[in-house]
């Protein structure tokens, strides 16, 4: 459970600049820390005066008194000048200006009171550890050999100049070794404790940074592999245009020559009147109509798209698909295309639909050199949500061994120069990334079958559809 403002306050520590990580990391903590320790200095202090007024009295009358209420004021405002420069992005001299004071206090207070007779006090451990946490390990090792003066200072003062309270000689340094060495082994602890975090930090931000390039390397990879997957997707195309081009040929020839049989005819046609001149006409029309019908699907079809994503009617592209599928099997193969009347709404590129089909197509093609049939057959799937095309032919087959290799790219049983391998790929390609599926059942000299699954898409088409009889209809089209 979040307390109310807990978040807003998280939130303006953790905006104070710091340009190196370790210390954005530790701005928020230390800034707590500063803000504690100057409201814990004067709440103390005003508590104090309102409860025994005549301590703050005495304060003012006694050295020592007076000399620890001004230490306890210059720690306050040192900690408040640290949280001003920590949020204006000077970190290190936030901490450093604050450090210095309570040690510079500490030795004024050791000069006044002697080491000896001032109370145990944890603040040079804790002196040691935020020093050496946040500023680093020359830090801790400066602060641990001001702390040793501070005590030879405390004890020097014991023994000169604290009247009849010193000790006799250099008893008064006896302490000082012993102390020395425990202070040792704390500063050995904490450095070696700082050193391995240092390490361990370093280590993480050269893995952060390594992955951070990774992952621009694999960005740019991604980028580069869809960039060559469209190039890929055309280059198909254009083949499956070439495949289908003596066929379109074909066609054109016969556009041709219905438009010259009426044009030898135009004497006899004269004769007969305006009525059989309009008749001849409107033929060359019909004919003329078709050849643009012919050519405007090749050219939308070979067009290069990077993302022509739109809801369409599949039964309708596949309708509409079948003369260039005639002319891709050729005259020797039958084919049987059943498309389902009800429509079929997918969300896909249609040219890349259309793609899997002449794709699919081509290689039964070049199963069936002695001709055969091949099928087309496209209806709503066993599962409500998804359409199913089945494509099958009377071919050759395949062993089980094509069979699992037969969607890797550039996998091919062709002979050398006949294909590439990246039809099948293409295709598999295609429909795993609309969210389909593909499968292939086949056995030698008993044909193939491939049984491509689709997600129904249940919006409106996002573009009207025209057909080339829609096309012909069309005055801009005339």
């Amino acid at each position: 459970m979040t307390i109310p403002g807990l978040r807003a306050v998280r939130e303006w520590l953790a905006k104070a600049p710091a340009s190196d990580p370790v210390d954005r990391l530790n701005a928020p903590f230390m800034q707590v820390l500063l803000i504690a320790v100057g409201l814990a200095i004067v709440l103390v202090r005003l508590y104090a005066a309102a409860v025994e007024p005549q301590l703050a009295l005495l304060a003012m009358e006694d050295l020592r008194q007076a000399l620890d209420l001004g230490t306890d004021v210059v720690i306050a405002v040192s900690a408040w000048v640290g949280v001003v420069l920590i949020r204006r992005g000077r970190f290190r001299l936030g901490i450093r200006q604050f450090l210095a004071i309570v040690l510079l206090s500490a030795a004024a207070a050791y000069a006044a009171t002697g080491y000896s007779h001032s109370p145990p006090d944890p603040t040079p451990v804790l002196l040691m550890a935020v020093g050496g946490i946040v500023l680093g390990r020359r830090t801790l090792w400066n602060i641990y050999a001001s702390l040793m003066g501070v005590f030879a200072l405390g004890q020097l003062a014991d023994n000169l100049w604290l009247g009849e309270r010193r000790p006799l000689g250099w008893d008064a340094y006896h302490t000082l070794p012993m102390l020395m060495l425990a202070y040792l082994l704390v500063a050995l602890i904490l450095d070696q404790t700082i050193a391995a975090l240092r390490n361990t930090l370093a280590q993480s931000i050269q893995r952060g940074e390594a992955l951070e390039l990774a992952n621009r390397r694999i960005a740019q990879e991604i980028e580069e592999r869809e960039r060559t997957r469209n190039q890929l997707i055309h280059s198909q195309k254009m083949d499956a245009v070439g495949r289908a081009a003596s066929g379109v040929a074909h066609d054109f020839g016969n556009v041709l020559n219905v438009v010259l049989g009426y044009a030898t005819q135009r004497e006899q046609l004269a004769d007969l009147g305006t009525p059989a001149l309009i008749n001849a006409l409107e033929g060359v029309e019909l004919a003329a109509l078709r050849g643009l019908a012919i050519s405007r699907k090749l050219l939308n079809f070979s067009r290069q798209d990077v993302d022509g994503t739109q809801v369409f009617d599949a039964a309708r592209a596949l309708a509409e698909l079948e003369p260039m599928l005639r002319q891709l099997l050729g005259r020797y193969i039958q084919l049987e295309c059943d498309a389902c009347a009800q429509p079929l709404p997918v969300l896909l590129d249609r040219g890349q639909f259309e793609l899997m089909v002449l794709n699919i197509a081509a290689n039964a093609r070049d199963a069936m050199p002695d001709g055969g049939r091949f099928s087309v057959a496209l209806a709503p799937g066993a599962s409500p949500a998804c359409l199913e095309l089945i494509l099958a032919d009377t071919g050759t087959g395949m062993s089980a061994d094509v069979q699992a290799k037969v969607f890797e790219p550039f996998y091919t049983t062709k002979p050398f120069g006949r294909g590439t391998g990246l039809g099948l790929s293409v295709v598999a390609s295609l429909v795993h990334a609309a969210g389909g599926t593909i499968e292939v059942v086949s056995q030698p000299d008993q044909g193939t079958r491939f049984r491509i699954q689709l997600p129904l898409h249940h919006d409106e088409p996002s573009a009207p559809q025209l057909a080339p009889a829609a096309l012909q209809a069309s005055p801009a089209n005339r």
